[in-house]
């Protein structure tokens, strides 16, 4: 019993070293010449921002170097379980080609990334090696024992060199096989420890310090400290327009069918008024709460989702509107609700403020965001301002660590960009 489970243990502790060794190559042959392109280029591009050409080339190839990063975090935690987050600061899609570079060179990330690609190249590049050369090298040496050597060594081939053994004839041909046999045991041993060791020092440099860390956690804690406070604003709207509106009307229904039940007999005309009039109460307390619960969660966005809730949002606009929805699937719940909330509420300032005879509403979901864009051919001059719509739609979008960029310059037009991180189910 014991046998059968040490034979099996050895079996997988080979299956992880090959795998290992295997990954290791893998990375040192795709890395080196993709880092050393990529590094090139963004240097050569960095040094020509002088001449203008870098604006407009920088960001896209400081994007290169982040995805090369994110996909080496995407292995680290698949292939090592070590996780390594990402803080890059959000770029707006429509923001200028100044705009994006000066986000993208501003961001502390950027120069990590740097720093990590140039020393990928190097102790990186061995780190990943190592695994490769402990588990896969082993094969040569017993490859010459087993008649390789006759190919490769004797005659007016001379000496073939295994590592530090000559090998000129069978006898050492065994010597390197013996030299073989102690590096595999070495890789067995070590292969994975070593790939883990490439991945430890890959999240080392990437890694946010404590302070930017920090910053994220206020920003986060902040935000949620804004939805509750939103919540509670709205749990008591709710209230009062309860106790103001539908709760009135029930109350004063209920008066007047006592009313009714003392005259039914005295005037029965009179109570047949008040019947009517009872009935009409109802009918409107029904709509009052109809409105109400649609400004809690609208139906439509709860059967159909957050493209049919817009479109429908756009139907009751006195401005003609036009609405574009590009989502194969629905997002959690309360991102939706959000972003019908925000949509809502910029087209909302739309309406009232802009002047626009025409809106246009964009819904796609892209790299992992759902991005939505407003935009009016209204008079211009929006901006998020304390205490503001956009302000409060900034703070809902917060919540889900979305971002919220405003282009209007004077005469229009206005384009309200809102992204949201999330999957669609």
């Amino acid at each position: 019993m014991n046998t059968d489970k040490n034979n099996a243990g050895g079996r997988a502790g080979a299956r992880e070293a090959l795998l290992a060794g295997v990954r290791g190559l893998a990375l040192a042959a795709a890395m080196l010449p993709v880092a050393v392109l990529i590094s090139t280029l963004a240097v050569c591009s960095l040094a020509t921002i002088p001449l203008g050409i870098g604006i407009v080339t920088t960001p896209p190839l400081l994007g290169a170097v982040r995805a090369f990063a994110d996909k080496r975090r995407e292995l680290a935690e698949e292939w090592a379980g070590i996780l390594i987050p990402a803080v890059y600061r959000p770029v707006p899609e429509d923001a200028n080609p100044w705009t994006r570079l000066m986000v993208v060179l501003g961001d502390p990330q950027t120069w990590r990334d740097m720093r990590w690609l140039y020393l990928d190249m190097s102790a990186g590049y061995v780190t990943a090696l190592l695994p490769a050369v402990l588990v896969l090298w082993p094969l040569e040496g017993f490859a010459l024992a087993a008649g390789l050597w006759r190919v490769l060594a004797g005659g007016e081939h001379g000496t073939y060199w295994y590592g530090f053994v000559p090998v000129t004839g069978q006898l050492s041909a065994f010597a390197a096989a013996a030299l073989a046999a102690a590096v595999l045991v070495a890789g067995l041993r070590y292969a994975p420890r070593l790939l883990r060791a490439h991945f430890t020092l890959t999240r080392a440099l990437l890694i946010p310090t404590q302070a930017e860390l920090a910053e994220r956690v206020r920003v986060l804690t902040e935000t949620r400290r804004d939805a509750v406070d939103t919540s509670a604003a709205e749990l008591r709207r709710i209230e009062r327009d309860l106790h103001d509106g539908a709760q009135a009307r029930l109350v004063a229904m209920g008066m007047d069918l006592g009313t009714i039940e003392m005259l039914l007999d005295k005037d029965p005309g009179q109570a047949k008024a008040l019947l009517a009039q009872a009935r009409r109460n109802s009918a409107e307390a029904l709509n009052e709460l109809r409105d109400l619960v649609h400004g809690i969660h609208p139906p439509v966005l709860a059967e159909r989702g957050l493209g049919d809730a817009v479109r429908a949002l756009a139907l009751r606009l006195p401005v003609e509107t036009e609405v574009s929805v590009e989502l194969p699937g629905r997002a959690d719940a309360p991102v939706e609700s959000a972003a019908y909330f925000a949509v809502s509420e910029v087209l909302t300032n739309a309406v009232k403020h802009s002047g626009a005879d025409r809106i246009w509403v964009d819904l796609h979901h892209a790299d992992g965001r759902l991005r939505i864009t407003v935009t009016d051919n209204g008079t211009g001059g929006a901006a998020v301002r304390p205490g503001s719509g956009l302000a409060g739609v900034e703070r809902r979008l917060g919540t889900f660590d979305g971002v919220l960029a405003v282009s209007s310059p004077a005469g229009g037009p206005t384009m309200v960009t809102m992204e949201i991180p999330c999957v669609l189910s």
